[in-house]
């Protein structure tokens, strides 16, 4: 096994560790002038079929953010995104979440999605760990949050591991978008 193999491996092993230390961490709530909508859609997928929603057509930049129920800086994080993508939707920009919660958890994300606020059809990662690190991202080292921006024929314009600030995501979005062609113009290509 190559040494980079093995850190990967070391890395995912963590996250499966950090999951069951970090289980008693209760998800967090709604904020209190927020209602809880009705939970967005959870489908399991694989890396397959999230690089499907990432290339769909229609967007002209696509943020995927990598998240869990148990991750304290995904929950820190996690109304930023949701603000974000907010901010930029009626731009062009197509917001993919992906829970890293174990499929047995999905009732704790479907919770925590609508106690956001979340509007947009969300996935579970299934399947192997590395399998979906690697098919996602190479040099992704598994940790999370992670966030990924695509321009809107899914060419990867960055990726982010860990909490990242909203004027950081907001800077690369707008830099994005600044640069993607209108949707009049755009036909995505594969």
């Amino acid at each position: 096994m190559s040494g980079r193999r093995a850190l990967r491996l070391l890395a995912a092993l963590g996250l499966a560790a950090c999951a069951a230390c970090g289980g008693s961490h209760a998800p967090r709530a709604a904020t209190p002038e927020r209602t809880p909508a009705a939970a967005p859609p959870l489908a399991a997928a694989g890396a397959e079929r999230v690089l499907e929603a990432v290339r769909a057509p229609g967007a002209r930049a696509v943020m995927l953010n990598v998240w869990a129920t148990w991750c304290a800086p995904c929950r820190e994080e996690f109304p930023d995104i949701v603000r974000l993508a907010r901010a930029y939707r009626a731009r062009g920009l197509r917001l993919v979440l992906v829970s890293a919660d174990f499929e047995d958890g999905a009732g704790a994300a479907r919770a925590f999605l609508a106690g956001h606020g979340v509007d947009v059809p969300s996935f579970i990662r299934t399947g192997d760990d590395m399998r979906f690190i690697n098919a996602i991202e190479p040099f992704w080292s598994g940790a999370i949050p992670a966030t990924f921006l695509y321009d809107g024929a899914g060419r990867k314009l960055g990726f982010w591991e860990g909490r990242q600030t909203y004027a950081t995501l907001e800077s690369a979005v707008r830099k994005a978008l600044d640069e993607a062609p209108s949707h009049d113009s755009t036909e995505v290509k594969r």
